[in-house]
């Protein structure tokens, strides 16, 4: 009599905090990497220190956007490490937990990991900004939302790769230059004023924006706020679905 093997049926998500847990243990043994996580902010807040320190407090609050916005590269590199080098994607997917939690659980164990150093620049911007709770709290959700927008781009990316050896540069392009280009660690006003609604539809530099001008370091009109933030929840929500959708359908022989 013939037998059939019936797999478990997998509801969104499944899995997801058991995975979490797995990529923080597998993040916590690069010490070096966490380490070193801040040394492009560090040497971009030295030169705002030397060449302006008025500057200093709108920069750490870039710093932490920065921050939040690179660990969509970690996600891309991860996912991509694992996928082609370990090639444990299939076997990971093959079991009961669900694409989604997949590509949620590496992000989300990946910020538990760094979120340490972020929260040393957070206490630095807090002192040198002087921002009120508001302003702390106005922070902490743009980083947040930041984080998810770049998470679900690093994700998304990281499908398209088949080569490791590509990947480091364009990921460490692509991040960079979306994250320091912007007026993340200097003030929307620097910013060419043809080219501020650009900059407003970036989530990185949008989120800087909206706390700048909450602490006084950027004059925003009514149409610059609603449009900075429409952006960056619009398009957050619009990438974040679509790394849902996405993780769901390249899964292979599940």
């Amino acid at each position: 009599m013939r037998t059939e093997t019936v797999l478990p049926t997998r509801g969104a998500f499944r899995g997801l905090p058991a995975f979490v847990w797995t990529e923080v243990l597998e993040q916590a043994h690069e010490q070096l990497a966490t380490a070193t996580s801040m040394v492009t902010q560090g040497v971009l807040l030295v030169f705002v220190y030397i060449l302006n320190p008025g500057l200093l407090g709108v920069a750490l609050a870039g710093a932490v956007i920065f921050s939040t916005f690179t660990m969509g590269q970690r996600v891309l590199n991860e996912a991509a490490y694992i996928r082609i080098d370990y090639k444990a994607n299939d076997l990971y997917l093959a079991s009961p937990l669900s694409p989604e939690a997949y590509f949620v659980g590496m992000a989300g164990g990946i910020l538990v990991v760094y979120a340490t150093p972020v929260a040393v620049l957070g206490v630095l911007a807090v002192l040198v900004a002087h921002l009120t709770l508001a302003d702390g709290l106005l922070l902490v959700v743009v980083a947040g939302t930041v984080w998810l927008f770049a998470a679900s781009i690093g994700y998304i990316l990281s499908t398209f790769f088949r080569d490791n050896r590509a990947i480091w540069a364009y990921s460490s392009l692509f991040f960079n230059v979306f994250g320091v280009l912007p007026p993340v660690f200097y003030p929307i006003g620097l910013f060419p004023e043809a080219l501020r609604p650009v900059a407003l539809l970036m989530p990185p530099s949008a989120a800087a924006a909206l706390v700048q001008g909450a602490i006084g370091k950027a004059t925003l009109s009514s149409g610059d706020i609603v449009l900075a933030t429409l952006g960056l929840a619009v398009e957050t929500l619009v990438v974040f679905f679509f790394a849902i959708y996405w993780a769901r359908r390249t899964v292979r022989g599940v």
